[in-house]
């Protein structure tokens, strides 16, 4: 009897010590849902402890290849430790996107320290763009409004991660003639977004914009200057602004002559300055937006929704054109534009983290197909040697590549592709 009572005892000591670890793994696991960053689109734009940057994960020339869930978990832990929070996507019609806020999901159930934040694009078009009929800028696809039901689920289905939806992407500058629409269009879309703010359908908390030239927000010539655009920098809660000098030492390059008081200098001295030029371009066109904003009594934060530096180009950018590509001219405007911006309190989304050849897919050498911080192989180009110097990227691969420096780390080889830029004298000559 005695032992019948014994063994009935620890049963229930047995049950009752099970049921006590149960609880306290449900508690354990509680919180560390609590410890989950929950950090607000507030206290991420324009705080240089959430660096930002444009992020496309294609990793071939044929884009209909996607990239995996586990490749996009690569590149996450790769920006991660660059120190990266908040990346920019451009389209949710492929699965892209999609992929994107699954890997970072699922990143975060994996490691509750994880912390990454995206502002989720919505391309939109005009009618007829991309197509063998003429582009008509008065009308918009029909495709848009399927392009906007996708960001909203998307964003309401990763509440966490969504941040910000941009609607469109330099869908207003009117260089953009496959597709550009007028501002009605991204007004029309905004004020939608909004009103599902309002109703309860999206987060009150979810940030909407567009991201667009410069010139697109007011900075440039009169022809911009519509009510539509004025309304439009009314509806927005912050404006997303691309400004990219590299393109107009081309397209307009006087500030990027080698001026006739500087022609003393070394060749770096004079790559140096005409770098510090191209900073101070970039910066001129965010106060061009910023002026205009004012104009109309408006006062909301400007970002930096697009801007970059390319490191290969056989076209105008290259030893036969302005002379402004290599990797030694990307480190100075990278760490120029973070300095700048991180100090002024105005988020960078850096143009962009990898390398895609699908952009120039017949041109392997296009300036669009690098303007990566890193090469699809997984290099590290020069604005990031010293990352891979500190061992910030150790243990870290992409594909089966470790992440090393590009020129095997030798500086003397690639100083021997960098190329001084024009002379004032030979731009006017040339024009």
């Amino acid at each position: 009897m005695k032992k019948g009572i014994k063994i009935i005892i620890y049963i229930l000591t047995v049950l009752l010590l099970s049921s006590c670890n149960n609880t306290i793994q449900k508690e354990s696991k509680i919180d560390t849902l609590k410890e989950q960053p929950t950090a607000t689109v507030k206290d991420i734009l324009g705080n240089p402890d959430y660096l930002a940057i444009s992020y496309g994960g294609y990793r071939n020339k044929d884009h209909s290849i996607e990239p995996t869930v586990d490749e996009l978990k690569e590149d996450m832990k790769i920006m991660s430790v660059m120190g990266i929070k908040i990346l920019r996507t451009y389209k949710v019609h492929l699965p892209h996107a999609a992929n994107v806020l699954k890997a970072i999901s699922e990143l975060k159930e994996e490691d509750a320290s994880f912390e990454m934040y995206v502002m989720l694009g919505a391309w939109i078009n005009c009618k007829n763009a991309f197509t063998d009929l003429e582009p008509d800028h008065y009308q918009e696809s029909e495709a848009n409004a399927a392009e906007i039901d996708k960001a909203v689920a998307l964003a309401n289905q990763y509440p966490d991660i969504v941040k910000v939806i941009a609607v469109g992407n330099e869908a207003m500058v009117k260089w953009a003639e496959s597709y550009y629409v007028q501002p009605s269009v991204i007004l029309k879309w905004v004020d939608h977004l909004q009103d599902l703010k309002v109703s309860g359908k999206l987060s009150k908390d979810l940030w909407v914009t567009s991201s667009d030239n410069f010139a697109s927000w007011g900075g440039g010539g009169a022809e911009y200057h519509v009510e539509d655009l004025n309304k439009l920098i009314k509806a927005v809660d912050y404006i997303s602004v691309h400004t990219y000098p590299m393109h107009d030492t081309h397209y307009n390059p006087d500030f990027w002559g080698v001026p006739e008081n500087e022609m003393q200098l070394s060749d770096v001295e004079k790559i140096d300055a005409a770098m510090g030029r191209a900073k101070t371009y970039a910066m001129t066109q965010f106060q061009s937006v910023e002026r205009y904003m004012k104009s109309l009594g408006v006062d909301k934060p400007i970002h930096i929704g697009e801007t970059g530096w390319a490191t290969v180009s056989n076209g105008h950018y290259g030893p036969n054109g302005s002379k402004a590509i290599d990797e030694y001219k990307e480190a100075m405007y990278y760490q120029a534009m973070r300095e700048w911006t991180n100090k002024a309190g105005i988020s960078c989304f850096y143009f962009q983290a990898f390398n895609e050849p699908w952009k120039d897919a017949h041109n392997k050498n296009g300036s669009e197909n690098h303007f990566g911080l890193l090469t699809v192989e997984g290099k590290a180009k020069y604005a990031l040697w010293d990352l891979v110097d500190n061992g910030t990227f150790d243990g870290l691969k992409r594909g089966e590549n470790k992440i090393t420096k590009t020129y095997n780390g030798n500086k003397e080889a690639l100083m021997k592709d960098v190329l001084v830029p024009l002379t004032t004298k030979e731009i006017v000559e040339n024009r």
